[in-house]
């Protein structure tokens, strides 16, 4: 604990609140820390007066997608001055030029792109209904998402669980619905059906490196994540994971 709360704001204030016996109170103000000293201090000041991060061209839109999830990762407090003012200037500036100049928070093509535009515009207080039909009518017959559809009628791993955590946050901000109700449990279900890493067909581990646990994830899918996200209580990945040889 002492380790854990001699750091950064945006994991004290977690610390405070998931393993201590502080009052809510005392958590709020260490989170308002996060949008004023820091890393998220520090994402906040890197942007530009037009809104985005980065270049500002076609990957200055990912490098802002990237940013805000970071930022909603860091659990900046949505209400904050400094991050109203930066979600102000992306929902008035930030366009997709490759798609006729949409709004930023309408998203663009890719499932495991859109999630986290879904995720951060319901977190930060820009919810997209547009974006949360077009991620529903693209699920696949076997209940994933794969940014190579349609020409891919296999889900992804990668793709199905960022569609997962966009619709958990979506939901968390703006109330369940059927269908999104529906499209997760689906989800949920392919997942389950693979043991959360494992080969439908041969029951193998598809791949090893999802048994080691990164921050900040960005499209890459590991046990951790999932284990986060399904509502998945009747296997428990954690206890799936191959056992290191004792040569």
């Amino acid at each position: 604990m002492k380790w854990l709360l001699d750091s950064d704001p945006a994991i004290r204030w977690q610390v405070l609140r998931d393993l201590s016996e502080e009052g809510e109170s005392v958590v709020a103000a260490e989170r308002s820390r996060v949008a004023i000293e820091g890393w998220g201090a520090r994402l906040l000041d890197s942007q530009s007066v037009r809104g985005h991060w980065g270049t500002g061209g076609d990957k200055g839109g990912l490098i802002t997608v990237h940013t805000l999830t970071l930022l909603k990762d860091l659990g900046a407090d949505p209400e904050a001055q400094r991050v109203r003012r930066a979600i102000d200037r992306v929902r008035k500036h930030v366009t997709w030029h490759q798609f006729d100049g949409r709004p930023y928070f309408d998203g663009e093509t890719e499932p495991c792109i859109n999630e986290r535009i879904l995720a951060t515009g319901a977190y930060f207080g820009e919810p997209s209904k547009r974006l949360l039909d077009q991620l529903l009518r693209e699920q696949l017959g076997d209940g994933g998402w794969n940014c190579e559809a349609p020409k891919s009628k296999c889900s992804s791993f990668h793709s199905t669980i960022c569609v997962l955590e966009g619709l958990l946050e979506y939901e968390k901000v703006c109330g369940r619905s059927s269908p999104m109700t529906k499209a997760r449990a689906r989800a949920h279900d392919y997942l389950l059906k693979r043991r959360m890493f494992r080969s439908l067909r041969t029951g193998e581990v598809v791949d090893r490196s999802w048994t080691r646990f990164q921050f900040p994830p960005s499209y890459r899918y590991d046990v951790l994540r999932v284990s986060t996200t399904c509502e998945a209580r009747t296997l428990n990945p954690i206890n799936e994971l191959p056992r290191r040889s004792k040569s």
